[in-house]
């Protein structure tokens, strides 16, 4: 099957059939080549309904996850996204078709150069990408009108909250090891709301505001 076609079938099956609707999200999910994303050793299921292995430990999140953090995010096209944990560039990709500006972190240096390489291969100009502790968020580029972490936190870092513009939201798995739930964030004024969404699980988030390195 061609990567186009592939990417359609993704699409349909693992991410409209379990309730994604917005089409902005989806158009994003059928835009960018997933298998450029992933080792080549591991294209052949590049558009399977599974994380993958990407090396230094992490992995690059099954289509679903990707789509549901991303639909959650309900991003405008004028904002600025903080991602934390660029990993291979997946999910920094489809925020940058829909984001104005996008700023990534991640700690493995290796990963961050790649990431970077592959993006600007694909033409996105308007995507940084920095090495640094994603639990300390990017205070540089703040603040943000959403932020996405892409690992899993034991807690809601107010490092990361507190980067956000009032009105902005944060969509971050939080829990223990092995099990975490999606948490979205809203920043009302000088207040938050807090909701719970899907089971997951992801690496952990490690920093200073996050898991001890092991």
């Amino acid at each position: 099957m061609d990567p186009a076609a592939a990417r359609e079938q993704m699409v349909l099956q693992q991410i409209v059939a379990r309730g994604v609707s917005d089409a902005r999200v989806l158009a994003a999910m059928r835009a960018v080549p997933r298998h450029q994303f992933v080792p080549a050793e591991q294209q052949s299921l590049a558009y399977a309904d599974r994380p993958l292995p990407i090396g230094e430990g992490q992995t690059i999140s099954q289509p679903y996850i990707v789509a549901a953090m991303t639909a959650a995010l309900e991003i405008r096209g004028t904002g600025r996204v903080l991602e934390i944990g660029t990993g291979s560039g997946y999910q920094t990709a489809v925020l940058a078709h829909l984001a104005a500006e996008v700023v990534s972190i991640e700690r493995h240096a290796a990963l961050a150069a790649g990431a970077a390489s592959r993006l600007r291969e694909l033409g996105m100009a308007h995507v940084t990408v920095v090495v640094g502790d994603g639990s300390e968020g990017w205070p540089a580029a703040a603040p943000y009108d959403r932020i996405l972490v892409t690992a899993g936190a034991p807690a809601i870092p107010d490092t990361l909250v507190a980067q956000l513009v009032p009105g902005g939201r944060l969509v971050i798995p939080v829990g223990p090891s092995g099990l975490q739930h999606l948490t979205i964030v809203d920043r009302v004024d000088d207040r938050t709301v807090v909701r719970q969404a899907d089971a997951c699980v992801f690496v952990p988030l490690i920093g200073r505001h996050a898991w001890a390195d092991r």
